[in-house]
């Protein structure tokens, strides 16, 4: 029999301000204010409800620019979350742009799915309920973009790891250890030129097709635990992964698609009654169509995930992975307000 619960998601979103400054067209102040609101379908039970509240400002000039960006999430009575989304400086050349400082990189074509888009680490407290630019954290680190006709070439640089904000409370999943196979505290990869990141993209953009070829040689923003001579040790690991995406347009019908193929990613796998890593090749992808009509976005993807030479024991993955998205999302008020429907479907009976 199937199983699986579907998700309603219902996001308003309203611009509060948008002003220009004193330099007309140099400095900007802009934000919004938005109410979050997800249900259950099968229970109609209210999984969370959440007020945001962002503010950025941003300064251009004729060879540089300057952005930030910061939030204020109010999730209860007391429960309140502020940070820096971005805080970054930019470089402008004849045929090259330069980005220093926190920044969101974003890659590929999914929605809702991050199979390429491996730069900026995720925030999966509340994994589908946020915008999917929430969900993304900014990174420290430099990002270049050399501008050719059609072709642009970006190199990203990461010298500062950020992992990965794991689920909580009704994404949470607990590992069926023995109890006394509790797992170690995490430790952070030590900030180090060898333990930085390295990123490129290649990307084309065409009058007929959409083109992208991106690799990474990365950490694993998720930890694994690893078997030690004492308690297991969650650990942050190294891989790499190559990838590509593509787009176009065919009579109004967008179809996309997009992989990537990741070696030696570590994956948690059962020994006896206590977790250990193991290394297995593995491959993601997606294909999607997207139509607009009266002003109507409808969207679905096909998503697969493939551990390749899969074994028995890794634990909470099957070698494959079936999964179906489907979007409906409408703008008002000349897109200051939006109504949105974001479903996933698992195809596995499992």
């Amino acid at each position: 029999m199937r199983k699986g619960t579907i998700i309603f998601n219902l996001t308003i979103a309203l611009l509060v301000v948008s002003a220009a400054g004193a330099a007309a067209q140099d400095l900007y102040f802009g934000g919004y204010a938005r109410n979050t609101t997800g249900v259950f379908l099968n229970t109609l039970d209210y999984s969370e409800v959440k007020n945001t509240f962002d503010f950025k400002a941003e300064y251009f000039g004729d060879t540089s620019a300057i952005n930030a960006e910061v939030y204020l999430n109010q999730t209860g009575t007391n429960d309140i979350d502020a940070g820096v989304k971005e805080l970054y400086m930019d470089i402008f050349f004849d045929s090259m742009d330069i980005r220093i400082g926190k920044q969101q990189i974003i890659w590929g074509k999914a929605d809702g799915a991050f199979i390429t888009d491996v730069v900026s680490p995720k925030d999966l407290s509340n994994f589908i309920l946020p915008d999917f630019d929430e969900i993304r954290m900014g990174v420290t680190g430099v990002k270049a973009d050399l501008f050719l006709d059609a072709v642009d070439f970006e190199v990203v640089w990461v010298p500062i790891f950020t992992p990965t904000v794991m689920p909580a409370d009704i994404w949470a999943v607990s590992l069926p250890l023995n109890p006394i196979a509790t797992v170690n505290p995490t430790e952070l990869p030590n900030y180090s030129i060898d333990n930085s990141e390295a990123c490129g993209k290649i990307s084309y953009m065409g009058s007929a097709i959409d083109l992208e070829l991106m690799g990474a040689y990365m950490w694993d923003d998720n930890p694994v635990p690893h078997m030690t001579c004492g308690p297991p040790q969650a650990a942050y690991n190294r891989l790499t992964m190559i990838g590509g995406s593509f787009s176009t347009d065919l009579a109004g019908l967008i179809i996309k698609g997009e992989g990537a193929y990741y070696k030696d990613k570590v994956f948690t796998e059962l020994v006896g009654m206590a977790p250990a890593g193991l290394e297995k090749d593995y491959i993601n992808y997606m294909v999607g169509l997207d139509y607009s009509i009266a002003g109507i976005m409808l969207g679905t993807q096909f998503l697969q995930e493939y551990i390749i030479d899969f074994s028995d024991t890794i634990m909470m993955h099957d070698e494959f992975k079936n999964t179906m998205t489907f979007v409906v999302a409408k703008s008002f008020l000349n897109e200051t307000l939006m109504l949105q429907f974001f479903s996933y479907v698992g195809l596995d009976s499992t």
